[in-house]
């Protein structure tokens, strides 16, 4: 579920003194776009959700990232995305992280 390798590399880029607070932010950009997926119109659903998965993908959320692409291709086909799944996945993967992320839990 967590790329852990990946968060490795961002706090290597960034330090460790800094990862909390950059963690903190794409956390915080994360939640803002679930929160607005239950009335976000079709028109604009894959541009958000390409704003979720970048945020995921910042953060090794592989398997919100995984559904973030499949939800990107969906929406730009015209076909249905199951928001509710996206949901659920970003509320386990933010618990995943912040769990096992030292440092993560004050960025929550």
């Amino acid at each position: 579920m967590i790329d852990w390798r990946r968060i490795d590399e961002l706090k290597a880029e960034i330090g460790h003194d800094a990862f909390a607070e950059v963690a903190g932010m794409f956390l915080e950009e994360a939640e803002a776009v679930v929160r607005r997926l239950p009335q976000v119109s079709p028109a604009m659903l894959e541009a958000e959700l390409h704003a979720l998965k970048g945020s995921a993908l910042n953060l090794g959320l592989a398997a919100l990232v995984a559904l973030c692409a499949e939800g990107e291709r969906r929406a730009a086909a015209g076909q249905p995305v199951d928001i509710d799944l996206l949901i659920r996945c970003h509320r386990t993967s933010h618990d995943a992280f912040v769990a096992g992320a030292p440092g993560a839990a004050s960025a929550a």
